[in-house]
């Protein structure tokens, strides 16, 4: 499913295969570090065909809530029988919409996004980027990935105006890292690799201090 979607619209899907097992778990890490101590509200952008989906399901228990946005609905009525399936505790809505129009009258400890960035325009970057840090809870964390050496592919085999495009949406990545608390850890088993950041809020309102490692 997920090849026959890359096919269709590669831009949307962003690969053409699922994020690999150790990708998902990087993505997927700081709710499973978390969800043992306490319930948490989660939030999954873009989930595709649902394999960082299992591992929340997996980790969330009695009390938490996990809220999936995936636009394709194909792949939403997949993750809705995938999450229909699942025998966990969590309580699981997958609604079919853009991010940019999900109104969920809450806010979340953690947001795990899938959307391939680097296939975007900067401005659509900036707008999903800014959606989701108003979703986020002070003190809370987002997490997404990047594909390792797209930049350089682009240079070398796409137009100029593309190359131009890439560089602009990593230069507005890198501005949101540079006001959060930024880790990274990269997926070298991955196809292709790819590294997953994770941006933490500071705990209030305020703006963060430079991005450090955590």
């Amino acid at each position: 499913m997920f090849l026959a979607e890359a096919l269709t619209d590669i831009r949307t899907t962003g690969a053409l295969a699922p994020s690999g097992r150790r990708l998902s778990g990087l993505l997927a890490e700081p709710v499973r570090r978390q969800a043992g101590h306490r319930p948490l509200t989660v939030l999954e952008v873009g989930a595709g065909t649902g394999p960082v989906t299992r591992l929340l399901l997996d980790a969330l228990g009695e009390g938490s809530r996990l809220d999936v946005v995936e636009s394709n609905p194909r792949f939403a009525a997949r993750l809705r029988a995938l999450a229909g399936a699942h025998p966990g505790e969590a309580q699981v809505s997958v609604r079919e919409t853009r991010i940019e129009r999900w109104q969920p009258g809450h806010r979340y400890d953690v947001i795990v996004s899938g959307l391939p960035f680097t296939n975007f325009r900067p401005a659509q970057v900036e707008t999903v980027m800014e959606r989701l840090l108003t979703l986020l809870k002070p003190g809370g964390t987002l997490t997404y990935f990047a594909y390792l050496g797209t930049a350089r592919a682009r240079r070398l085999f796409a137009s100029a105006a593309e190359a131009n495009r890439h560089r602009a949406v990593e230069a507005v990545l890198a501005g949101y890292r540079d006001r959060c608390r930024a880790g990274s850890s990269t997926a070298w088993a991955n196809l292709p690799p790819a590294r997953a950041w994770w941006l933490r809020t500071p705990p209030t309102a305020a703006v963060s201090p430079p991005a450090t490692d955590w």
